[in-house]
């Protein structure tokens, strides 16, 4: 009998942490929050999908330049038609943007 008992316990436990962690997230959705991606990621969630962060203008012959902004730090990134990569980096502590 206890061993019946045991199990029935765990199982209600069990079903009850099923049910509040879809109800929580049931909630979450039906309340519109975007989902916050952690620090250092390079990436954004939007509309459910990944969104890179940076700031990204390709251009008709293949080439791109793209702005990623952390803090006071801001990365180019920058690629050529013919394939060259060029990254730089720039901090300037005084200034914080935003």
């Amino acid at each position: 009998m206890k061993l019946t008992g045991k199990r029935a316990i765990l199982i209600g436990a069990v079903a009850l942490g099923a049910a509040a962690g879809f109800a929580t997230a049931a909630y979450a959705q039906a309340q519109g929050q975007d989902q916050q991606t952690p620090k250092g990621w390079s990436y954004e969630i939007k509309d459910g999908k990944r969104v890179p962060k940076g700031n990204r203008v390709t251009n008709a012959d293949g080439s791109w330049r793209e702005e990623v902004r952390q803090g006071n730090c801001v990365t180019i990134k920058e690629r050529s038609a013919s394939g060259e990569y060029k990254e730089t980096r720039q901090c300037n502590p005084g200034n914080n943007p935003g």
